[in-house]
C-alpha cells in the first residue's frame, strides 16, 4: 500500500489545467465529499483557505458528489456557488435526501420528492450529473416499494420541475424551478440489504433505466455488478476497511481493467452479477462515475487521480 504521506500532491497551478477526457463515452473519476478536515496540507496546499477546497478540488478530479444534500435540504444559492466555482465541463452526482431513504424509507415520498427537486438541484444546470439514492442497510427488498419510487423519479430537467413544483410550504420563496436547457436526468441506486441479491430487483431498475451502484465496501454490503442503464456509477468505500484503506496499484489496476470493460459497451468476463442475463452490448459504449468515498486517511482524491490516469483521463 502506498503511503499517502509519500503521493505527489497536485501543484497550485495544476487549477489553470483543464481536464482532458478520453475520447468516447465520459469517463468521470472523483470524491464524495469536498470538506474534510485531515486533507488540508495533504491533499490541499498547505494555507489553502477552506472556502478555495471547492475550486482546487474540482481541477484536481473530474466529478465530486455532493454529500449534504443527503443530511437537508440546501438552498438555491448553495448550487449556484457550487457551479460557479467549478470549471468548465464539471460534473456534480448529488446524493438524495435521507428524509426519503432512511426515515420514510421510500414510503409515500412523493411531496419529499418534489422538495428536494426544487431545493436548487436543477441550479447546476449543465454541471448536474447523476442523482444517488442510498438505500440504508436496515431495509429490504420490497418489489412493490422500490418500484413505486422508481416509478416516481423524472428522467429530464423538465420533468424534475414540474414534481419539484409540487414543493409543500417549506419550499415556498425559496425553490429553484427554472431549466433553461432541457437536458437528460439520470439516477442511481445503492442497496445495503441482502435481499436485493434478487434478480427481481435488477428486472426493476432495467425497466426504469436506473443505474445499479457497483459498491465496494470491504464486503459488508452485497457488490452487485449488473448492468441496468445506459452508464455505471460505482462507489469505492475501501476494499479492506470500510472508509479507511486505500487502494494499491494491484487493486487500481484491476478496477480500471472493470471498467474499461464497461466503458467499451462489454462487461467484466468474471462481473458479479444477480441476474442470470447480462446487459446487452452497447455498442457505443456506456458513461462511467466512479466515486472514492475512503476518505478518512487521505486516500480517496489520491485513488482517485491514479485511477483517472489509468483511463486515460488527464490535464491538458
Amino acid at each position: 500500500m502506498t503511503d499517502v504521506a509519500t503521493r505527489a500532491r497536485p501543484a497550485a497551478v495544476e487549477l489553470l489545467r483543464p481536464l482532458v477526457l478520453p475520447p468516447g463515452p465520459e469517463v468521470r473519476v472523483g470524491i464524495s465529499g469536498w470538506t474534510y478536515v485531515p486533507w488540508r496540507g495533504t491533499f490541499y496546499p498547505p494555507g489553502l483557505p477552506q472556502r478555495a477546497e471547492l475550486a482546487y478540488a474540482s481541477r484536481q478530479v473530474g466529478s465530486i458528489e455532493i454529500n449534504g444534500t443527503f443530511y437537508g435540504l440546501q438552498r438555491p444559492a448553495s448550487f449556484e456557488a457550487w457551479h460557479a466555482e467549478a470549471p468548465p465541463g464539471f460534473r456534480f452526482s448529488v446524493k438524495g435526501s435521507r428524509y426519503l431513504t432512511h426515515m420514510r424509507r421510500l414510503d409515500d415520498v412523493r411531496v419529499p420528492l418534489a422538495n428536494f427537486l426544487a431545493s436548487g438541484v436543477l441550479a447546476l444546470g449543465d454541471m448536474l450529473g447523476p442523482l444517488l439514492w442510498q438505500l440504508p442497510p436496515t431495509l429490504p427488498f420490497h418489489a412493490d416499494r422500490i418500484e413505486a419510487f422508481l416509478a416516481l423519479l423524472p428522467h429530464d430537467h423538465a420533468a424534475a420541475a414540474r414534481l419539484g413544483a409540487e414543493h409543500d410550504a417549506r419550499l415556498e420563496g425559496r425553490a429553484w424551478l427554472d431549466v433553461e436547457r432541457n437536458r437528460p436526468l439520470r439516477h442511481a441506486m445503492e442497496v445495503r440489504h441482502p435481499s436485493f441479491v434478487d434478480p427481481a430487483f435488477i428486472e426493476l431498475l432495467r425497466r426504469y433505466g436506473v443505474a445499479c451502484v457497483v459498491a465496494d465496501a470491504a464486503r459488508r454490503w452485497p457488490t452487485l455488478e449488473d448492468v441496468t442503464a445506459d452508464f455505471v456509477y460505482a462507489r469505492l468505500h475501501g476494499d479492506k476497511e470500510l472508509y479507511v484503506s486505500g487502494y494499491d496499484d494491484d487493486a487500481l489496476d484491476r478496477w480500471a481493467a472493470r471498467f474499461h470493460a464497461w466503458r467499451t459497451g462489454n462487461e467484466p468476463a468474471d462481473a458479479r452479477r444477480v441476474s442470470p442475463e447480462p446487459a446487452p452490448p452497447a455498442p457505443r459504449g456506456r458513461d462511467i462515475y466512479v466515486y472514492f468515498d475512503n476518505d478518512a486517511k487521505v486516500h480517496a482524491p489520491f485513488d482517485a487521480m491514479a485511477l483517472a490516469a489509468r483511463l486515460g483521463v488527464t490535464r491538458a
